[in-house]
């Protein structure tokens, strides 16, 4: 990662200007081939920090016993303070434990040896400690957010499993139809028969690439959503004139007919939450725009507003968001969202129309 080349550049040049900056400091040379050395191994402290913590603290130590017991040490020598922090961040629970109990240990003992008042062996404990609360913050921070994407996906996945549900339940219905009107006419009209069951025939082979899509969402057991699925031609219930916010503009265009039903289901919730998202987080914004155009292959959709463009660098993406891409690859498709290159924000997706891709 780029932040740790970056420290290794910093800490390298930074060594080498205090040992020429301090020229009575002892054993400066062995304490710049130390620190130097150790260096590059910051660029594993994400991916083997306990490792790196053993070894830093092994190679610090034993400087002492090269020196004769001088344990004067260069200001630079604090970046081991780091991987501290890198174990108990990026380290199991086991590889925490146990880097704790050398740091611990190691510090206990280099206080005893020197000696140290008990004022200055609290003030290097709350060091050692500070650095290691800041560590268990940051993972609690990293696994409390991952649970949270965790749950905004799960609940997206159950959305689409209720629409898949719907149009499950649309194909099986036909079945039966379809069989009992060929039950009807097996004896008297023998070619009505043969076209019911290869309509039989076509609407399994539909409801069963549904149920295999169905099987790879998950499903708590919740009362079942009875609501119609929304579609395309619903967005345009969006439709909203300017009443102390952004007014709705919504546009149709292509065949949406033979759409796919879990497709389009799929384009009115992405449409509704990026004008959600607009309404709620567009600054200064006086209309939304949503068009969706369908051709043969595949349906687009692109939801824009005119607000101003958030200034600095872009922000992590929101749950209403993930969700929205969570629900396009479930689906085969793509989508975007971020700033206009000319004004406001910009959702598109492109999913097939067909529904192969769920």
């Amino acid at each position: 990662m780029w932040r740790d080349w970056a420290l290794v550049g910093v800490l390298v040049p930074a060594a080498a200007l205090e040992m020429a900056l301090r020229p009575d400091f002892p054993w400066r040379g062995l304490w710049a081939v130390v620190v130097i050395g150790l260096a590059p191994a910051l660029l594993w402290r994400r991916t083997r920090p306990l490792l790196v913590l053993v070894v830093a603290f092994a190679a610090t130590g034993l400087v002492p016993l090269v020196t004769g017991g001088d344990r004067a040490e260069p200001y630079t020598s604090a970046f081991v303070l780091i991987l501290v922090y890198s174990v108990v961040r990026w380290g199991s629970g086991r590889e925490a434990v146990i880097g704790l109990v050398v740091v611990l240990g190691s510090a206990c003992f280099a206080m005893a040896s020197r000696h140290l008042a008990l004022v200055d062996a609290v003030a290097g404990l709350t060091v050692v400690l500070t650095a290691t609360a800041s560590g268990v913050a940051t993972r609690y921070r990293a696994v409390l957010r991952t649970r949270e994407l965790d749950q905004a996906k799960l609940v997206e996945r159950e959305r689409l499993a209720r629409d898949l549900h719907d149009t499950v339940a649309h194909h099986v219905s036909a079945i039966a139809i379809r069989a009992q009107a060929g039950l009807a006419t097996a004896v008297t009209q023998p070619d009505a028969a043969t076209d019911a069951l290869r309509l039989i025939e076509a609407e399994a082979s539909r409801a069963l690439a549904e149920m295999r899509a169905m099987v790879r969402v998950l499903r708590r057991d919740e009362p079942a959503d009875l609501a119609p699925s929304p579609r395309i031609t619903d967005l345009g219930q969006l439709a909203t004139s300017p009443r102390g916010g952004p007014s709705v503009e919504v546009g149709l265009a292509g065949d949406l007919d033979d759409v796919h039903p879990s497709v389009d289901a799929a384009v009115y919730r992405l449409a509704q939450e990026a004008v959600t998202n607009a309404r709620r987080h567009a600054r200064h914004a006086t209309r939304i725009e949503v068009r969706v155009a369908a051709d043969d292959t595949s349906v687009h959709l692109r939801v824009s507003d005119d607000g101003d463009v958030p200034a600095g660098p872009a922000a992590a993406p929101g749950y209403g968001l993930i969700g929205m891409f969570e629900r396009v690859d479930l689906l085969g498709g793509t989508c975007a969202a971020g700033p206009d290159h000319e004004r406001g924000w910009t959702v598109t997706a492109t999913l097939p129309r067909t529904g192969t891709g769920a």
